[in-house]
């Protein structure tokens, strides 16, 4: 396997099926937890970096000369999205000494409010999407997961501002 198809497939993830969109999402969960485990909230934010950027790369090395531009075994844009939309509760929960774990609504909250921006596109993550090349292959996940990240901060001040949960 070719160093850019092991980043772009997260090592054969993308090969699952049906929906290897939705089990990129999924494997980026247990790798998130253990990163936030290992630095906190620095160490996620370098390593969703380090993934868009590695992804950025491998999706031009897959697609070069091909025809389709976002294959669907490419899924570390998931991972690097779904990382975003977990900054939402890995930044509190590492600033205030919470137990990651303790979050778990904001992990729920952040892989349906990823999948559902990464599969319906409104707006902006629809805009990167139909970018051609690496980025759009890219941005639109990041895109969606700013969007889920926003929508957890949402959804936690209504749990615990507005309801008092």
């Amino acid at each position: 396997m070719k160093i850019a198809t092991a980043i772009g497939t997260v090592l054969g993830v993308g090969y699952l099926r049906p929906a290897p969109g939705t089990w990129g999402s999924l494997s980026a969960l247990p790798l998130a937890y253990g990163l936030h485990q290992l630095g906190g909230f620095p160490l996620l934010a370098a390593a969703t970096l380090v993934c868009t950027l590695a992804g950025m790369w491998a999706a031009g090395e897959m697609t070069r000369g091909q025809e389709d531009l976002d294959p669907s075994e490419f899924v570390m844009d998931e991972v690097a999205g779904q990382f975003l939309a977990l900054w939402a509760i890995s930044y509190p929960a590492w600033s205030h000494g919470i137990d990651i774990t303790a979050l778990w609504p904001g992990w729920i909250s952040a892989f349906v409010l990823f999948r559902l921006f990464d599969i319906l596109k409104p707006g902006p993550v629809g805009w990167a999407d139909r970018k051609k090349g690496p980025f759009g292959v890219m941005m639109d996940d990041v895109i969606a997961g700013c969007l889920a990240a926003i929508g957890v901060g949402l959804l936690a001040g209504l749990a615990h501002g507005v309801l008092g949960l």
